[in-house]
């Protein structure tokens, strides 16, 4: 565990991960908008197969790290490199916009807190995952439907509804079909922006339960940012505290949130409790 002050990149936490190179390798992240500085010297690694989370109060950075990390925008600074074939030892970030957007199509799938950034609210459930199918050059109906059937079973959507459209859907319902379409093809790895915000305690646990299965079944490296540490013990190996666009604290998630050392840190938690 550690508590930072400036900090260096992640060490190597879990003993599980010790012979793995890390999947996700983000370096001195830095981010403003205007006079407001959103991310300040962050770093960031995540290994193959880990749940990782970032806490932190509302304009902590948070989110503002999980879309650089999804190349929704450029970090003003920095650097983010992903461990997987075709990008070996490539800067993301100094990608041309053609190449970054194949990058971000294939390997990386979003789960937005608001489902209507993610998903076309008046198209099909099975229509809004096939649309992410499209992009391989796959044009046939039948082979798009049942691709798409796959991707919601993965999902635990139920199959009787797939030709609904997600306006018509419970907030759960929807959070299943951004999860379908986000894996539709596979991605190494799994961003989750506050997944869980504003549905029923009851539909909460079914969706962590759902990511679990995932993760334990597919081994898919996952980044989940939450406000809400039950949510963050209970899915992630190891968590990042932020406050004010930096990094104060970070390591493996059982030490963090019972012998948390920053005083940032120890008041988030005591907050919570």
């Amino acid at each position: 565990m550690q508590v930072i002050s400036n900090p260096a990149p992640t060490t190597l936490d879990a003993p599980r991960l010790l012979t793995r190179r890390p999947l996700v390798r983000a370096s001195s992240l830095n981010k403003r908008y205007g006079r407001i500085v959103a991310v300040q010297d962050v770093n960031i690694e995540a290994y193959p197969g880990e749940v990782m989370g970032i806490v932190g109060e509302s304009g902590s950075g948070k989110s503002t790290v999980l879309r650089l990390l999804n190349l929704e925008e450029n970090a003003d600074s920095g650097s983010y490199f992903l461990d997987v074939p075709k990008l070996e030892n490539q800067d993301l970030f100094q990608l041309d916009r053609f190449a970054k957007r194949e990058a971000q199509i294939f390997n990386i799938g979003v789960v937005y807190q608001n489902p209507h950034l993610g998903l076309r609210m008046r198209f099909t459930s099975s229509g809004n995952v096939a649309e992410r199918l499209l992009l391989t050059g796959e044009r046939t109906f039948e082979t798009l439907r049942e691709a798409a059937r796959e991707s919601l079973a993965v999902s635990e959507f139920p199959l009787n509804r797939m030709d609904d459209p997600p306006r018509v859907l419970s907030g759960g319902m929807q959070q299943r079909v951004q999860l379908a379409k986000a894996l539709a093809l596979k991605p190494a790895l799994l961003l989750l922006d506050e997944p869980t915000t504003g549905l029923d305690v009851s539909v909460q646990a079914l969706v962590l339960d759902t990511l679990k299965r995932l993760q334990r079944e597919r081994s898919i490296t996952m980044i989940i940012v939450s406000h809400d540490l039950g949510i963050i013990r209970t899915l992630a190996d190891r968590v990042v505290v932020m406050r004010n666009g930096r990094v104060v604290e970070q390591g493996l998630t059982d030490q963090i949130l019972e012998d948390p050392q920053a005083a940032y840190t120890q008041q988030l938690v005591h907050a919570k409790l």
